[in-house]
């Protein structure tokens, strides 16, 4: 399975990287924006990439093959970014991106149960090793209360018939556990699948994005993030974010204007930059991407 970065070239050639520059990929995902940026720039730039899944830093660790000795690696979430560079005793850094999008690995390979075309355990987990503490998607759905379910598959999935789908959860749930994705979805066709018929996008969706945003806190960490990113640019400096989601995109697009607002930052892009067509026939997950550019002045 490869990994296709979405906007690869619009984000890298955004940031306007330089050599001697301190980038961090908040984000590292497939790995396909840092390669990139090294493929341009070599050993000239220090790069620090972030990711909470361990299995992508391996992945990318096992591309590199310890080639460059600029990359380091750090095995934790995007919003611990600013603590974790000051324990590396970086105060200010050049460039940094953020890709919110699930990558093909953790779709396709992860087993942790992000894609409703797999039958695998309901975790939806960027963190591969739990704890007691960590929510998951099997938590959520087996235990929180019907007009919880349906104001997060509302709120974060953007689905109408939400309700429907909270109920059906909960009617399934009595009888037995809702363990794999394969259960959740044959609950999800069993409540709405007529709804969904002769239409492009599968009944579940929906559903599944609105939980995994959900597992991982995501939107509520998107707002942190920005601020604390925001906070080690250097004057001059510029944050890349690329978000798939209309709810994301609204966080960030509300953010930055506030920022430019205050006179702290300028907005390079005003409209979001959206992928070509070509990119979209090549990868057709690209097509709900928008990139947001900001500077720091």
């Amino acid at each position: 399975m490869k990994h296709i970065p979405v906007l690869l070239n619009e984000s890298i050639n955004g940031l306007a990287i330089k050599d001697g520059d301190i980038f961090v990929d908040g984000t590292l995902g497939g790995g396909g924006h840092t390669l990139e940026v090294l493929n341009r720039f070599g050993n000239k730039i220090t790069i620090i990439c972030f990711d909470l899944d361990e299995d992508a830093i391996q992945r990318v660790k096992k591309v590199l093959k310890s080639t460059y000795s600029n990359v380091s690696f750090v095995n934790k979430g995007f919003q611990d970014l600013k603590v974790e560079l000051k324990k590396m005793g970086i105060e200010e850094i050049d460039n940094i991106l953020f890709d919110l999008g699930i990558s093909s690995f953790q779709l396709e390979e992860s087993g942790r149960g992000f894609s409703f075309q797999k039958n695998e355990p309901l975790l939806m987990t960027m963190k591969k090793e739990l704890t007691e503490k960590d929510i998951t998607a099997y938590d959520i759905v087996n235990f929180w209360e019907e007009q919880t379910l349906a104001d997060i598959i509302y709120g974060f999935g953007e689905e109408r018939f939400a309700r429907k789908i909270a109920k059906a959860i909960v009617e399934f749930r009595k009888k037995t556990e809702i363990k794999t994705t394969f259960d959740l979805v044959q609950v999800i066709e069993s409540a709405i699948g007529r709804y969904y018929r002769g239409k492009k996008i599968h009944p579940a969706t929906k559903t599944f994005q609105a939980l995994r945003i959900a597992t991982n806190s995501e939107l509520s960490n998107l707002e942190k993030v920005i601020e604390d990113g925001f906070s080690c640019l250097k004057k001059g400096g510029k944050m890349a974010i690329i978000s798939f989601h209309s709810l994301e995109d609204r966080i960030v697009k509300r953010a930055f204007v506030e920022l430019e607002k205050k006179g702290l930052a300028k907005v390079i892009s005003k409209k979001p930059i959206l992928p070509k067509k070509e990119e979209i026939r090549i990868n057709p997950r690209s097509r709900s991407a928008k990139l947001r550019l900001l500077e720091k002045i």
